[in-house]
C-alpha cells in the first residue's frame, strides 16, 4: 500500500470514529523513519485507544500489518506506528503540553542559521 493510500485510510478511520481535530503533518523531508504524522485528539483515554485499535484493524484488512502500538487504558497518549503513517492520538492537555505541530514545522535550515549566529 502507497503511503498516500494508507493516509486516507487513517484520515478516513479517524474522521468516522469522531477524531476531532485531526491534523497530517508531512515529515518526509525532516526524518527517514515515517512520512506522515496524523495527529487527533480524543475525547477521554479509552476513545484514544479504540482510535487506535480501530485503524490499526482498517490497515490488517488491507494488508499492512502495524509495526507497534504503544500506550493504553489510562494513557493520556496513543501512538499506532504504520510505517508510512505514525498515528498519535492524544488528549487535549497532552496535545496542548507537548505541541507536535509545532515541534515538527520547525525548520530546519533556520534551525542551522540559528545556531550559527
Amino acid at each position: 500500500m502507497q503511503a498516500e493510500q494508507l493516509l486516507k485510510l487513517v484520515q478516513t478511520e479517524l474522521d468516522e470514529r469522531k477524531g476531532q481535530h485531526i491534523t497530517t503533518l508531512d515529515v518526509h523531508d525532516k526524518t527517514s523513519f515515517t512520512d506522515f504524522m496524523v495527529l487527533v485528539t480524543g475525547t477521554s483515554t479509552r476513545h484514544l485507544m479504540s482510535l487506535c485499535e480501530h485503524v490499526s484493524e482498517k490497515a490488517k484488512e488491507k494488508g499492512m500489518l502495524p509495526l507497534g502500538l504503544e500506550g493504553g487504558a489510562g494513557d493520556d497518549w496513543v501512538l499506532l506506528d504504520l510505517g508510512d503513517v505514525i498515528v498519535h492520538a492524544m488528549t487535549t492537555q497532552a496535545r496542548d503540553f507537548y505541541q507536535l505541530e509545532k515541534l515538527w514545522s520547525v525548520d530546519k535550515a533556520k534551525e542551522i542559521n540559528q545556531q550559527a549566529v
